[in-house]
């Protein structure tokens, strides 16, 4: 007997996809302000180097934990470094109802949309309570990464588009 595909009875709905957020959270947090006295008589900016990264791996067959990770640097007039700031912010997230092909990029554009602003939020409070003008990120347009980072997958070599562990790689 051939298998059939797995289709709605006659009648029957097909079942939407649902994503859930179980739970935020903060994994690591650190705030390095190793020259504020100096920096803070400077009347111009710090130029600020800013990095985002996006992780996956699945916790059970249906819950995935994505990871923001965030890393600012901000440099002073002589490339003195005025402040450092990293976070990596996590989301529980539960999936049912999407397809396989389709996972990835719910992990690695939507699930990391929707907690973004927490995340942008937290930067921001902890370089204000540090003693500088928050640090306001602009959106992030997660799809472009995405985009970015299967084509970075496409020009490597072939089997890389997991993380060794059947994890989907990560987004830079």
């Amino acid at each position: 007997m051939a298998d059939a595909p797995n289709t709605p009875a006659e009648g029957e709905m097909p079942k939407a996809p649902s994503l859930r957020i179980l739970t935020q959270f903060i994994k690591d947090l650190s705030f390095e302000n190793p020259s504020y006295t100096d920096s803070a008589r400077s009347s111009k900016p710090p130029n600020i180097d800013l990095g985002i990264d996006v992780q996956a791996r699945t916790i059970s067959p249906d819950t995935y934990e994505v990871t923001l990770n965030f890393s600012a640097r901000a440099a002073g007039e002589n490339d003195d470094v005025v402040f450092i700031a990293e976070l990596a912010y996590a989301g529980l997230f539960q999936m049912a109802n999407i397809a396989d092909a389709d996972r990835e990029p719910f992990l690695l554009i939507e699930c990391p949309r929707m907690i973004f602003p927490f995340a942008r939020r937290i930067l921001a409070d902890v370089t204000r309570d540090g003693g500088f003008p928050p640090l306001m990120l602009d959106p992030v347009d997660f799809a472009n990464l995405y985009r970015a980072q299967l084509a970075k997958r496409a020009a490597a070599a072939p089997g890389a588009d997991t993380n060794g562990n059947g994890e989907p790689a990560a987004a830079n």
